[in-house]
Order: C-alpha cells, then structure tokens, then sequence
C-alpha cells in the first residue's frame, strides 16, 4: 500500500508539473495519442441520445397526424407524450442499481433491445392503448441510456477528452430531434398512417446500437469494481489501442481499493452521498441543473413545436411540421457552438449566459401570443346550437380556442377575418365542425375556413422568431451543461449513482411540464403559460449564479474539493477555483472531515 502511495504522490507532482495552464505544449500530443476506438466507443453510445432526441422531436409531429386519426382529446394527447417521460424517469431511477449489478455495457444493450420492442409496438398498434403501451415502453429503454451513456463514456474516454466527449451525446440527442423533425415532414404527405413510419423507424438506430455493442468492452472500472482484473486490463488495453496501460490501470485499483478502505465505505450508495458533505452539495446542484432545465420549458417547445407554431396561426400540418424542423436545426447547430465554447467560456459563465438569454426569448413567445390575443378577430355569427353548447358564448377566436371542445369558422381576405363563428369540433375529426358550414372541407378559395388549436393572426412571425431564439440560447448551454456537469462532479464511488438521480430528475420535471402544457395554457392562457416558464427560468438563474462552481480545468480528482465549503459560497467561489489548481494529497481525495467546511478556499 506504501509503494501505491507513493506513487499516486508522484502522479500528483506530475500533474503539477504538467497541468494545463502550465504546460500548453503537452496537449497536441494527447490528443494526437488518443485512439480511434475510443471515437467508435463514444459513437455507439451516444446512439442512446440520438434514440432519446429522436423520440422527443418526433412525437411533435406525429402528434398532428395521431389527433386527427385517433380523434385524441388534450387528456389523450398528454398521456401519450408523458407516459414515455414518466416510463423514464422510473427506469432511469433505476439505472443505478441496474449499472452496478449488470454493467454499463449490458445496460446499453437492455436499454436499445427495449427501445426497439417499443419501436415495433409502436408501429404495429391498432389503436391509442396500444400506443400508450408503446410509448411506455419506449420510455423505460430511453431512462436507462439517458443515465448510463454518459456514465460509460466518462469512464472509457481519456482525462484530456472526457468532457468534450460526454457533450457529443447532448449533440446526438440535439441530432436526433433534428433527424426527427425531417422524418416528420417527409411522412406527413402520406393520406394515412404516416405517424407509424414516423415512430416506428426509431428501430434502426435502437438496433445499430445493439449490434454495435455485441462487440465493445465493458467499462474497466466496473471490472475492476467486481474484481474481475485480467477482463478490466484486457478490455482497457483494447480501448487505448493497445498501448501500455499500467499506470492508468494502477491508478484506477488504487483509488477503488482507497474507495474500499474509506471510512463508512460501506452501505447502501445513495446513504454514503446523502452523509458525505461534498457529495451531498454536488447531487444538490446536479439535480437542481436537472430540474431548471425542464422547467425552462424545453421540452414543451420539442413536444409540442408543431402545435405551438399551428397556435401561432401557422394553418397548414406540413408546414408547421417543416418548420418544426428549422427549429430542430437549430437547436443541433447551436449545440455545435457550445461544444465550441465550454472549454474556452467555461461551465458556469456558459449556463449563466444560456438561461440569460433563454429567459428573454420566452419574453419574446409570451408577447408574440399575447398580441394575438390582444388583436384575436371576434365572432361575428352566432348560428343556432342545437346542443346548447358553451361554444356560441365566446365572443372571440382566442376564448373559443382555449376550449378544446370548440373551433373557429371563418372566412377571409387579404386584410380581414370575416363572418366567423365558434362552433363545436366534430367527435369523430378535429379537423372539421360538428355541424354547419365547416363540417364539409373542401378546397375551394370561398368555402370557408376551419382552425382547431389556433387562431389566424398575423404575428406568428413573432412567435417564431422566439422559438428560434429561445432555442439559439438553450442549447450551448441549459441544453448540454446540465449532462457535461454531472458526469463531472461526483466522486467515482458516487458517479452511478449520482447521474441515476438526477436524471430521475430529469425525467420527472419532464414529466410535470409535458403533462400539464396543455391545461396550463387554457387555465393561463399561452402567453400566460410562456410568462410562466420565464419566471422559472429566473429563479435557474439565481440557483446558478449561487451554487454552480467552475469545474474548467479541473482534474475530475480536484472537482470534489469545490463542494467542501458551503452550498451557497459556490458560486462566490468560483472565481478563486478558475486560477486554482488542486492537487491530491497522498493519494487521496477525501479531505480529513468530509462533512464540515475545511480550510481549503
């Protein structure tokens, strides 16, 4: 044990003498030495986020096409989209478990072979029941890889790369909403049955990922967890490429058998990180960059862009699906750019930066809907009901939208809304009138025209304009940080089991926001929905500003060391930390009391 001390003394001088600010010269030839299995690695795996952007973009599409050939409700159309998040968000609770009993690399392959049953479920289904057992299902395959791709790729990556390669699984998942929204348009020309094609072609990538990991190793840290030593040496000699791998593989043994030896080493993970000061702080704030992201409204905007541009007054299905897809695009490019920035802005100032800008562009969506509101065209006829329906008393487009029992006939010319009337929507189609002058479609310029979930405005310019923003400024930062931060900040005893809860959390916050959308928008109207997820966005900011640490430069040893202090003095901190190098003291980077706040400043 003397010799292993030693030496992980002269791995810390060592580092001192060669860290980053110190030694710029060092770092083409790391990344020069770094082998192309550990890409192929990363590629595979990032298939997971491709897999969970791809489900995300693609219901906003499909959803269109679903309501019109099922006749969905507002009730329907939630449980279908946040019935996978919820499948999810329990499944990804579970990860942690299911990692440290089955390994990374058999939680990859469970989580693709159930998202690809859920692929042909949902492809095959003959009505919503069926769906929702689909979507389910597809939701529990999603939770899994959601938490234990970044996990594998943090642990198979090589110090100098694992942050930029953790990021590239929020770029497949930025490149699967995008892939989505594309297929999306493409199938909404089909007459019937388009959705199937749209949900059900997730099964090609959730089997290329299958396949692919049939032949990739196994985390060696996990190996070496369960003591299974010559697999652990054999499968990270393969990942470097055949190099030699003695010093990494010590490195690794020690710090687990140091983990072992620790006081309180034993027990359940979850009791270690909630008695363990630094841990404790560090699942805090990975929980809480969790939760700030949903919150901000992300995934409203992906779920539901379609419906929010139709909202908007953008009239045809096609084409609010085609510029759903600008808005994926977006978001991939952008996702680009943070990739670019985080090693050169750094963590903090990159988040703080995004929900910055994120909050302004909901301001930006908020005002666009509520000059619609404000300039909403009145109902000029009031016909006769039969039905005594709630319909014929709105006195404007914008009350009768709200009421999802309720659409807006009306004709139009070039500078004018005329002859309109609220009338009930068909049971059987949302997509024409119950009775009267809208119940028969056609396309003739006089025939009048029907708006289900929309009203005709003219500043569903404005709207988009917020859409592209919002997504301009949340995907560099609130779009990816909130992955790259946890994989980073907890200890590797902890690591699972930390990315385990918070993307719980993630999914749960995801779940809140997608099932209530729809029935927040009619109780507060959609600008009032929109004012809402800014002033959320606000508090993100202030949770930011104060307890998000700077982890730029940082061996992941030293990040533990800025969670030693009070939660609240992170963010004051972090400053001292960017022109601060930590080191490891004996070996170790558990400092004397783990739970008090130490001397280190």
């Amino acid at each position: 044990m003397a010799s292993r001390r030693q030496k992980a003394v002269d791995d810390g001088e060592q580092s001192l003498i060669g860290s980053p600010s110190a030694a710029g010269g060092d770092l083409p030839d790391q990344d020069a030495s770094t082998p192309g299995f550990v890409y192929v690695l990363a590629f595979f795996s990032a298939l997971g986020g491709f897999l969970f952007g791809y489900d995300t973009g693609v219901v906003s599409g499909a959803m269109l096409l679903l309501k019109e050939e099922m006749n969905l409700n507002a009730l329907w159309q939630e449980l279908l989209v946040s019935s996978t998040v919820g499948a999810a968000a329990l499944s990804a609770l579970s990860g942690g478990s299911l990692n440290g009993w089955l390994g990374r690399r058999v939680c990859i392959l469970l989580a693709s072979f159930i998202f690809g049953v859920g692929g042909v479920i949902l492809s095959l289904a003959p009505d919503k029941v069926v769906l929702l057992v689909g979507r389910v299902t597809v939701g529990l395959g999603i939770g899994i890889a959601s938490m234990t791709v970044p996990v594998y790729i943090a642990e198979v990556s090589p110090p100098h790369k694992r942050g930029q390669l953790v990021t590239i699984n929020s770029l497949f998942i930025t490149g699967g909403q995008f892939i989505a929204s594309v297929i999306d348009g493409a199938f909404s020309y089909m007459s019937h049955d388009g959705w199937r094609y749209m949900l059900g072609l997730s099964v090609v990538p959730a089997v290329l990922q299958f396949v692919g990991f049939l032949f990739l190793p196994e985390s060696p840290r996990w190996l070496l967890l369960k003591g299974r030593s010559q697999e652990a040496r054999q499968a990270l000699t393969r990942i470097r490429g055949g190099r030699n791998v003695d010093e990494e593989y010590d490195s690794i043994r020690t710090c687990i058998e140091e983990e072992e030896n620790e006081p309180g080493g034993g027990g359940l993970v979850i009791l270690r990180i909630f008695n363990h000061g630094p841990t404790r702080r560090a699942l805090i704030v990975g929980c809480g960059l969790q939760m700030f992201q949903q919150l901000a409204g992300i995934n409203t905007v992906m779920y539901y862009s379609a419906t929010i541009l139709q909202m908007a007054g953008v009239r045809d299905v096609k084409r609010a699906i085609w510029l759903t897809a600008a808005t994926s695009a977006t978001n991939f490019v952008f996702t680009l750019v943070g990739i670019w920035l985080v090693e050169r802005v750094g963590r903090r100032k990159l988040t703080l930066g995004s929900l910055l800008g994120t909050g302004l562009s909901l301001t930006v969506l908020a005002v666009g809907f509520l000059l619609s509101a404000q300039f909403s065209p009145p109902t000029t006829l009031h016909p006769f009901d039969a039905q005594n329906s709630s319909c014929r008393l709105y006195g404007s487009c914008e009350f009768c939208m709200l009421d999802p029992d309720c659409g807006f006939c009306y004709r139009e010319n070039s500078s004018r809304v005329f002859d309109s009337s609220c009338v009930p929507v068909s049971q059987a189609s949302t997509d024409h009138a119950a009775w009267g002058r809208c119940l028969n479609q056609t396309e003739e310029t006089k025939s009048p025209m029907w708006a289900y979930n929309y009203c005709p405005t003219s500043y569903s310019w404005l709207v988009l304009t917020g859409l592209i923003l919002y997504l301009a400024f949340f995907a560099p930062g609130m779009g990816t940080m909130p992955w790259t931060v946890n994989s980073e900040i907890y200890p590797l005893w902890a690591r699972s089991t930390g990315n385990a809860c918070s993307a719980g959390v993630n999914w749960i916050f995801n779940v809140l926001v997608s099932l209530t959308f729809l029935h927040v928008a009619q109780y507060l109207t959609y600008y009032g929905a929109f004012f809402m997820y800014s002033g959320l966005v606000a508090l993100g900011l202030l949770f930011v500003l104060g307890c998000l640490p700077e982890t730029q430069g940082l061996q992941l040893e030293d990040v533990e060391n800025l969670f030693t202090g009070p939660l609240c003095s992170c963010g004051a901190s972090s400053s001292t930390h960017n022109h601060v190098q930590y080191t490891r003291v004996n070996g170790s980077n558990y400092l004397p009391s783990d739970n008090d706040a130490s001397d280190v400043e």
